[in-house]
Order: structure tokens, then sequence, then C-alpha cells
């Protein structure tokens, strides 16, 4: 058993301050949070662990919702993958592994690896033999022949085809679905303005998913993608940016109204670079504050291995969330219980309360008064096991020149 004590703990969905705070530990699972005056009692000796952190809040470990492990977050991330082995994937999706972990970040969906390698990373970690977050894992997107990232290996175009391949995920043991409902801007002769699948074919893939009781996140830029997913019935968006032919986004009021009523959670993938990204751009709107004001369900996921997007840069795209005016509870909430909810771990994981796993994470002063406190981790836990975290490189700002090279507003 552990006992951790600490000034405060942000407890439950909604992330509840508890003041001189207790959180107890058995065998991984929390089994009692709450002041530390009313804890159960407990004996203090061989088989009990009390670690006095102080003037930190502990709180759920936190989620990325949409990264991709087999990115390497470099300049070309693209040329890397195609040029690499399988065997050198798996070693550079594990360090991307031990990199989120070593920021907080305790459970990650990775949205996209080739050769279901993701597959095997999260079984490697499952069984001990790596460490990293609990992974929730897609395989192959599902995309048109030559469409968005073709080159892992989801090609498929008919309503049969897409049939078989969700049956073939299935197979490999993937998580969940996920089709490039739109273009994106990472692959050669794609557009993100640009659908790539018609609703009755996107029908299928949802149906045959669900059959086999795996959700479908969609990856979805132009209204009209967005309006074809969300026709469709898939469980989450991701990108959900509205972008238009001109590379600017323009908001579809009528369509944000639906994602509401129809209950989607949108991963906007805002991350570190985008405010840099929007400072070079003609038109800085972004439409993230709008989606929240307007009640959308949004989901922390940072798109992180992207285009000189590192993983270890995730607290500064919760930052970056904040910065487009959610409030910081709203941020944190995003990035644990209603992430957790949203990628099929609701019951496991992302809240700190009885019964859930002991994902755990400690850090310096009060996240919900100001989030920079995110970067002064004291403690890490998975299943109740601490990590030290590893040492991380800096991340350096882009040169002023990069965006008329590569127009694509932080979301691939």
């Amino acid at each position: 058993m552990q006992v951790l004590l600490a000034e405060r703990a942000l407890a439950g969905a909604n992330l509840t301050a508890v003041d001189d705070a207790a959180v107890i530990i058995d065998d991984g699972v929390i089994t009692w949070v709450g002041p530390r005056t009313e804890a159960p009692d407990h004996q203090e000796g061989a088989d009990v662990e009390v670690h006095n952190l102080g003037n930190v809040t502990v709180m759920p470990g936190l989620i990325d919702a949409h990264t991709h492990l087999a990115f390497d977050g470099g300049p070309e991330p693209v040329r890397r993958m195609r040029g690499e082995s399988e065997a050198a994937q798996v070693a550079l999706m594990l360090h991307h592994a031990r990199n989120l972990l070593s920021v907080g970040v305790t459970t990650a969906r990775d949205l996209g690896s080739p050769a279901y390698l993701d597959v095997a990373v999260r079984e490697a970690i499952v069984g001990g033999i790596a460490r990293g977050p609990r992974l929730v894992v897609s395989g192959p997107p599902i995309t048109i022949t030559g469409g968005h990232c073709w080159f892992m290996g989801g090609e498929a175009d008919s309503a049969d085809e897409v049939r078989t391949m969700v049956r073939r995920h299935h197979k490999h043991g993937t998580d969940l679905i996920k089709v490039m409902v739109t273009g994106g801007n990472m692959t050669t002769g794609s557009a993100p303005w640009q659908a790539q699948f018609d609703t009755d074919v996107l029908r299928v893939i949802v149906e045959e998913a669900h059959r086999v009781g795996k959700k479908v996140a969609a990856h979805a830029h132009a209204a009209e993608g967005i309006r074809r997913a969300v026709d469709a019935g898939v469980d989450s968006i991701e990108h959900c940016s509205f972008q238009n032919r001109s590379g600017g986004f323009e908001l579809d009021d009528t369509l944000v109204d639906r994602i509401v009523d129809a209950g989607i959670h949108v991963s906007p993938t805002v991350n570190f670079r985008l405010p840099e990204l929007l400072g070079m751009m003609p038109d800085p709107y972004f439409p993230i504050g709008d989606l929240y004001r307007r009640g959308v369900q949004i989901i922390a996921g940072t798109d992180a291995g992207i285009d000189d997007t590192p993983h270890h840069g995730f607290i500064g795209g919760l930052q970056a969330l904040a910065g487009f005016g959610l409030p910081n509870r709203e941020v944190l909430t995003a990035a644990t219980s209603r992430a957790a909810a949203a990628i099929g771990l609701g019951e496991i994981t992302g809240r700190l309360a009885p019964g859930y796993a002991a994902d755990v994470v400690a850090v310096a002063g009060d996240p919900l008064r100001d989030l920079t406190s995110l970067d002064e981790l004291v403690l890490v836990m998975t299943n109740g096991q601490p990590f030290t975290p590893d040492p991380l490189p800096p991340i350096n700002p882009l040169p002023a020149d990069y965006l008329p090279m590569n127009l694509r507003a932080g979301a691939h």
C-alpha cells in the first residue's frame, strides 16, 4: 500500500480541489481520496509506504488523445518513416512513449502507424518490457488509394474494401479505427479541404467498427468532410479545423451545433507550435475558442510527431488551449477525465477516484491557477509504479520564414 500526502489533490471527474489531501493506492489501484484527517487508519510498516510530498498538487495523469509515436517530430517525419525499417520504427516509438511519460502523459491514443507496430508497442508496455503511457492504438488509418497517409498501409476505396480493412484491424488487435475523411497537409497530392470518402462508405466503416466494439476517430479538416463524418456517426473528430481552400479557417455554425447535439468529442490537435504558426499567418483566427463556447466537448490532443513537433512539448499544447479562452479547469478536464471517456477508458483512468488505476502525477503549485506548474513534475506513476522522467532536449522556436514554406497551421 502507498499513501500520498499533499497540499492538495484534484479528485473525481470534475477535478474538485481537496486541501491537505491523502491518496491511498493498493496494488496499482486508487482505494481512497480525500482530506488527510478523514483517511482510513493504516499501520505504517513494511507493507505501507507513506510519501509526504509537501506543497504539490496530486492529480490524474495527463492524456494525449492524438499522438503519432511513429513520427519523429523532426523536420521530415514522413521521409524518415518511409525510409526506416520496422525494427527501427519500434525503437523510435518506444523512445517517444518514454518522452510522453517523462512530461506526465500516462495515457495516449496513437492515431496512425504502419504495420500494426503500435499494437506491438502497446503490448510491450502492458507486459512490462518497456515503460510508457497506457496506449490506445488505431493501426494504419483507413484512407483512399493514394490518399492522406497512404504510406502507412491502410488504403481502401469501396464499401467492401473498407469493411475488410476494419475486420483486418480488429484481427490485428487495434483498439479503434481511424479514417481519413479529408486529405491532409503531410501527404503530397492530398489537400485538407478535400473530402476523401462519401458518406455511405463512412457509414460502413462506423457500422462495422461498432459491431466489434470499436470507436471511430475521423480525421477531418474542411466543413464538407466534417459534415460527412457527423452524418456517418463517428465517435470523435480529429482536427475539426474548418480549414478552407485558401488555408484559413471558417466556422460553420450549423455544423457545430450538430456536433454538439450528437455528443461527438473533438480533438482539435492544439499543440505548442500553433501560436507560433498563427502568428505568421495573415489571419490568425483559429476556431477552438468558438467551438468551446458553443458547447463542443473538447479533448486534449497534440498531433505530436508531425513536422517540428516533438512529443515532449505536450504541456505547451495545454497552455496553448488556454490561450484560446478555455479556463484552466476546462483544459485539465480535457486532458484527464473527458479524454479518458472519449477514448474508451472512462471507467479505468483519467481521475483520482476509488477503483481507478493509479495513473497519477504530482506537480509543484496549483495548475487550476497556473498551468505552468505542470512543467514542474514531482511524481509520475502508472498503475502505482513510479517513473523517473528522462532528461529531455530543449525545443527551439521555428524560423521566422517557416510558414511560407509549409502552410499547415499546426495540424497534419
